[in-house]
C-alpha cells in the first residue's frame, strides 16, 4: 500500500527535529550534573576554600545563529549585579577623592581586627578612569568612606548580597538581585542598637556547638560605639549563631546579627570573604 504524502513530510520533519535537538542535550549534559560580638582570642580562624569563578555563556551548537541583544542584555544584568572585590597586601591610605593629593580620611588595615584575617574589602564604586576605588573603611566611627588607589591590587567578586533589616528583624541573602532566602534575626536592644551602615565580611570563624556565638560567626568590618556597661566580648559586629535561640527575632543583642544553626548553614556557602552586609532601619 503506497504510504500518504503528508507521513513522509512529517517523518522528514521529525528528522530535523531529532537532528537539532541532540547537539544541545549533548551540551546541557553536566550542567544539570548570649554574646554578641567576636571575642579576643588567639584562635585560627577557619581556611576557606576557594570559591570558582563562574563559567560563562554556553550556547547550544544546533546551526541556529544566536540573538545578539539577549547576549548584551545578560551580560548587563551580569555587570548590574557583581559586587567588586579587592585584597588589601598592606595598610593602604584613603582619600577623600580619587586623586593623591587630596585629604587622607583614614586607613584600611591589612589584617582584619581580631584575627588578622588579609583583608578582601568591598569596593562599592570604581572612578572613571578606573584607578581609584570607594571603600567603607573597616572599623572606624563615625562611619566615613575614602578611596584607595586599585593599582597593582588583585580583584575578585561576588555576586552574592547581604541585606538586614532592623525593623522587621529579618536577614535576607540576593544573589543577581534575585532572593536566595530570608531569614529572621535577632538585633541590637535600643541601647545598644546595631549601627546601620554598609559593610563587608572580614572574619569566618567556627565555634563549639552550643557556645553563645553558636557554631560559626562572620566577623564584618563595623563596630559597636554604645557598647552595654561591663561588656568585655570586644566591639566587633558580626553575624552569628546563638545558644538562645528563642532571642532570634527580637531586639535583644549587643549590637550583633544573631541567627539559627539552620540558616549557618546555608550562609556558609555563600558569605565568602568582602560579602557586602547593609545594615538599614
Amino acid at each position: 500500500m503506497r504510504r500518504p504524502a503528508y507521513h513522509s513530510k512529517l517523518a522528514i520533519v521529525l528528522t530535523l527535529a531529532v537532528g537539532l535537538l541532540t547537539p544541545m542535550a549533548a551540551n546541557m549534559v553536566g550542567a544539570n550534573a548570649g554574646a554578641s560580638h567576636i571575642p579576643v582570642r588567639a584562635s585560627l580562624a577557619a581556611t576557606v576554600p576557594p570559591v570558582p569563578r563562574p563559567r560563562g555563556f554556553a550556547l547550544p551548537e544546533t546551526g541556529i545563529r544566536p540573538d545578539p541583544f539577549r547576549i548584551v542584555r545578560a551580560a548587563a544584568r551580569v555587570g548590574r549585579w557583581t559586587n567588586v572585590l579587592v585584597h588589601v597586601p598592606r595598610t593602604l591610605p584613603a582619600y577623600a577623592r580619587p586623586r593623591a593629593d587630596a585629604a587622607r580620611v583614614g586607613v584600611v588595615p591589612s589584617g582584619s581586627k581580631y584575627y588578622g584575617i588579609p583583608i578582601v574589602a568591598w569596593v562599592e564604586t570604581v572612578s572613571a578612569d578606573g584607578r581609584w576605588g570607594l571603600v567603607e573603611l573597616p572599623y572606624t566611627w563615625p562611619r566615613r568612606e575614602g578611596w584607595i588607589r586599585l593599582r597593582g591590587l588583585t580583584r575578585d567578586e561576588t555576586r552574592v548580597q547581604v541585606d538586614v533589616d532592623l525593623s522587621r528583624h529579618m536577614v535576607t541573602v540576593r544573589k543577581f538581585g534575585n532572593v536566595l532566602f530570608r531569614a529572621p534575626g535577632a538585633t541590637g536592644s535600643s541601647s545598644s542598637p546595631t549601627p546601620l551602615g554598609e559593610y563587608f565580611v572580614t572574619d569566618r570563624v567556627p565555634f563549639s556547638a552550643g557556645s553563645a556565638l553558636g557554631s560559626f560567626a562572620f566577623g564584618i568590618s563595623g563596630i559597636q560605639p554604645r557598647l552595654p556597661a561591663g561588656w568585655l566580648g570586644g566591639n566587633q559586629l558580626a553575624i552569628h549563631g546563638t545558644n538562645s535561640p528563642s532571642s532570634i527575632g527580637r531586639s535583644v543583642s549587643a549590637g550583633c546579627i544573631r541567627v539559627s544553626e539552620s540558616t549557618l548553614d546555608r550562609l556558609l556557602p555563600l558569605l565568602r570573604y568582602g560579602t557586602p552586609v547593609i545594615v538599614h532601619a
